[in-house]
């Protein structure tokens, strides 16, 4: 045998190495033996994290993805020709999107409805398939009674499915297992993550049928989250809870500090009603003054603590309007439809000291009021 034939095929004995922190395994391809197979299918890393956020969710199952949108995606494919999806006003641009391009081409029959409202819930088609949301909603941070949207799809179909994306109050602050829905699904990218370094997508469920389902269609299609990714994250899951009630508490300074505001029409936090949702962190939205709306890009130039990169979530602060970021994939219309308007600002609040972002904020209102 070739010498570096053999050494090629020597391993280094782990077996009591015992490391604090589980390595990260870059492995596509495992032994035939190995309960991993095959990094496409499952992976230790990805298993790893999959364990963290069936304890966070009280769920049985955790599925994660490679992104949010994958995770939306794969619960998409639960859908058939002839079926009927149901999704609220409000929901991120891109999810939006997806919705209607995916139902057009699959012949599935799409309803929008405000499930905010008691009228939208009462609106609930009779031959419901599936219901999607978020809560709170992203824009306006609305809460949507996840119970009584169960209740109503059930009703009319005892197998109808109620798909709670719960990416804003995440499971520290609200679990939508159990309150009725079938399935919860987060992107990763945001709290979990929290630094804008890494992406992923999480499904959970206590149903064994559809994380068989779940599991499947992320293998075939591909849409696992790697190992790094995977390792990155249960990094990042040292720290969340951590995280999540210093930006929490910073969040509902900046709330109240808005509210106070010359140039502030209206501030977005949501309702902690302390059953469905127990608290809340980072996103808040807030309407500049109509006069003040064309002053957006002076507004953000002034701010030195704000980044204005596409993100949220994270121990860095960031602003945008999302007219024309989280939900520019949309037209005029569907825009208008939601009630989204230039005025809309949205803050996510970061580690930074409060008191110094305040200060930042301050410069920002003074000069565009200023300049008027």
């Amino acid at each position: 045998m070739h010498k570096l034939t053999k050494v090629l095929k020597h391993r280094v004995d782990t077996t009591n190495a015992d490391p604090v922190v589980t390595p990260i395994y870059q492995n596509s391809a495992f032994s035939a033996s190995s309960p991993f197979f095959y990094t496409r299918k499952n992976n230790p890393n990805v298993e790893e994290l999959e364990d963290i956020f069936c304890a966070l969710d009280e769920s049985a199952h955790a599925i994660c993805c490679s992104t949010g949108m994958a995770a939306i995606s794969n619960t998409l494919l639960l859908l058939k020709p002839g079926d009927h999806l149901v999704i609220n006003q409000l929901i991120y641009g891109c999810s939006y999107v997806l919705f209607e391009r995916f139902c057009a081409q699959y012949q599935i029959k799409l309803s929008v409805l405000d499930l905010s409202s008691k009228e939208g819930i009462e609106a609930i088609p009779v031959d419901v398939s599936m219901v999607l949301f978020e809560t709170p909603t992203n824009p306006f941070v609305r809460s949507i009674d996840i119970a009584n949207v169960s209740a109503k799809a059930k009703a009319y179909n005892p197998n109808a499915l109620v798909v709670v994306d719960n990416t804003w109050a995440t499971p520290l602050f609200q679990q939508p297992l159990l309150h009725g829905a079938d399935i919860a699904l987060y992107s990763a990218t945001k709290y979990f993550s929290g630094h804008s370094d890494v992406m992923g997508g999480v499904l959970t469920t206590n149903s064994d049928a559809l994380a068989q389902h779940l599991r499947d269609a992320r293998f075939y299609h591909g849409a696992i989250l790697d190992p790094n990714s995977a390792w990155l994250l249960r990094r990042s899951m040292q720290t969340f809870e951590l995280r999540m009630k210093a930006q929490g508490e910073a969040t509902r300074i900046v709330r109240d500090w808005l509210a106070q505001q010359k140039g502030v029409e209206e501030v977005f936090y949501p309702t902690i009603d302390g059953v469905q949702l127990t608290g809340y962190a980072t996103l808040l939205f807030f309407t500049l003054e109509a006069h003040l709306s064309e002053k957006y890009d002076a507004f953000i130039a002034v701010l030195n603590l704000f980044d204005t990169g596409t993100g949220m979530a994270c121990v860095t602060s960031m602003v945008a309007r999302p007219y024309t970021g989280s939900h520019a994939s949309m037209n005029d219309t569907q825009k208008a439809q939601m009630g989204l308007t230039k005025q809309l600002v949205r803050l996510s609040i970061g580690l930074e000291q409060v008191e110094d972002l305040l200060s930042d904020l301050g410069r920002a209102f003074e000069m565009i009021q200023t300049n008027e």
